[in-house]
């Protein structure tokens, strides 16, 4: 189906995601930072990003404005976030959806489906 990147410190999260969007047909890479995020983008063109808000290197609202200004402005993007939910909606025009974790993973499937299958 589509590739999607990643982007998560939490390893065993991300995994987890992976898994569930490998067994829905997905091709997934991770990332770790946003800055290897970046750079996986450039390699890879993923059709998605899945972007934690804090990581170390560079944040995922960095991670947004780099790729909206360097690689690809219509790369959507979904931010996963705990406490800086406020600071990420106040930048709401770089991202496809804005989830609070914990995040129910019905709706975040939900919303990977409505941008991926169209594509």
């Amino acid at each position: 189906m589509a590739l999607i990147l990643v982007a998560d410190d939490e390893i065993l999260l991300a995994q987890g995601l992976s898994e569930i969007l490998g067994d829905l047909g997905h091709e997934v890479v991770i990332a770790q930072h946003g800055q290897r995020a970046l750079e996986l983008i450039r390699e890879r063109r993923p059709a998605l990003v899945i972007s934690d808000f804090m990581m170390p290197v560079m944040t995922g609202l960095e991670l947004a404005e780099a790729i909206k200004a360097d690689v690809d402005n219509m790369l959507p993007i979904i931010l996963v976030t705990g406490a800086q939910g406020h600071v990420a909606r106040a930048h709401r025009e770089l991202f496809a959806e804005i989830l609070d974790k914990p995040y129910d993973m019905e709706r975040l499937l939900a919303v990977i489906d409505s941008i991926v299958s169209p594509l």
